[in-house]
C-alpha cells in the first residue's frame, strides 16, 4: 500500500492512498495517529478506499507522509564510499543526528536555499518509518517494528554543518528536508529495504548511484543500536544515510542553485522531486 498525505480543493490535509495516477482519500486521520494506535494500515485502507473521493495525483499537493513525527533520527557516514569522500574516518558506531519537523517539505515543494549561505547540497537517502518501537529491541525482532519506507533528500547547508563538530544546524534549515512522495508499507518492500537502487539526479544528471545493500549498518542493526539508548516509538523516522557523490566533495564543488531540479529515486519507493528556490529576502 502507498499512503500519501495531501491537500486538494482548498481543503485541509487528508490521508490517502496512491494507485497509479489516482489518489483516493481516506479522510482526515494522520499516519502518526494510526501508527500510534497500532492500526493495521492495509486493513484500514481497504476498508475505506471504496467510498473515498478520488483525485488525479497531478491535481493534489503532496505533503510529507508524516508532517509531525515524534523523532527523526538521521544516520551519517553509513556508506563507505561517502565516508571516503568526507573528512572523516569510518566510525565503528552509527553517526546519529536529529532532524526537526520544521525542516520538512513534501514532493514538488521548493527546497529553500538560505539567505545566509550558498552551500546547499543534496543527499539522497532511504527513510524508515516505525510502526512500533521500544527499548533494547533485539536485532532479530527489529524489522518487525517497520511500518514502511519512503524517500528522503537530506538537504545540507555545508557551511553551517561544519561550523562545529555537531552537524545539527546545517541539517535543519527550514525547507531543506524533502520527504515523500509516499509511505510504501513494508509488505511491498524487500526485507529491511535491502537491494534497492538509489539514484540522485540534479537537472537530469546522475550525481549519486548506489544500492541500499551497501549500507554499513542495515535497518535492523540501526533500530537495535538506537534502541539501546533511546526509546523508539511508533511514527519515528530513521533516515538511513547517503552514498558518495555529494556536491561538496567534488572539485569544483557542485552546489545547488535557484531553479535547479533535484530528484531522488529509490527502486520500488518512487521519485521525490524538488525545485531549489532562494529564500525570500528579509523585509
Amino acid at each position: 500500500m502507498r499512503y500519501v498525505n495531501f491537500s486538494a480543493d482548498g481543503q485541509p490535509r487528508q490521508l490517502g492512498v496512491l494507485q497509479g495516477s489516482t489518489v483516493t482519500s481516506l479522510g482526515d486521520a494522520t499516519l502518526e495517529d494510526l501508527l500510534a494506535q497500532g492500526t493495521d494500515l492495509l486493513a484500514y485502507a481497504n476498508a475505506r478506499r471504496e467510498s473515498g473521493k478520488e483525485y488525479k495525483v497531478d491535481d493534489v499537493t503532496l505533503l510529507p507522509p508524516l508532517t509531525n513525527p515524534g523523532k527523526i533520527i538521521c544516520v551519517g557516514l553509513n556508506y563507505a564510499d561517502h565516508t571516503k569522500e568526507s573528512p572523516y574516518e569510518q566510525p565503528s558506531y552509527p553517526t546519529l543526528f536529529p532532524r526537526f519537523n520544521t525542516s520538512l517539505i513534501g514532493h514538488r515543494a521548493p527546497m529553500i536555499r538560505p539567505l545566509v549561505s550558498d552551500s546547499l547540497d543534496f543527499e539522497g537517502e532511504m527513510a524508515v518509518v516505525l510502526g512500533r518501537g521500544g527499548r533494547h529491541i533485539p536485532q532479530e525482532q527489529a524489522l518487525d517494528c517497520v511500518a514502511g519506507y519512503s524517500v528522503f533528500n537530506d538537504g545540507s547547508v555545508r557551511e553551517y554543518q561544519f561550523k562545529a563538530p555537531q552537524w545539527t544546524v546545517g541539517k535543519n534549515f527550514n525547507g531543506t528536508g524533502a520527504f515523500g512522495p509516499t509511505l510504501v508499507t513494508s509488505d511491498e518492500v524487500p526485507s529491511g529495504g535491502k537491494g534497492l537502487k538509489l539514484e540522485t539526479r540534479l537537472n537530469g544528471k546522475v550525481v549519486q548511484s548506489a544500492n541500499t545493500s551497501d549500507m554499513l549498518f542495515d535497518v535492523g542493526s540501526l533500530i537495535a543500536i538506537v534502541s539501546e539508548a533511546i526509546t523508539l516509538e511508533a511514527g519515528d523516522v530513521i533516515v538511513s544515510g547517503t552514498p558518495a557523490g555529494i556536491g561538496w566533495a567534488r572539485e569544483p564543488k557542485l552546489i545547488m542553485r535557484d531553479g535547479d531540479v533535484c530528484e531522488v529515486e529509490i527502486e520500488g519507493l518512487g521519485v521525490l522531486t524538488n525545485v531549489v528556490r532562494d529564500e525570500a529576502p528579509r523585509r
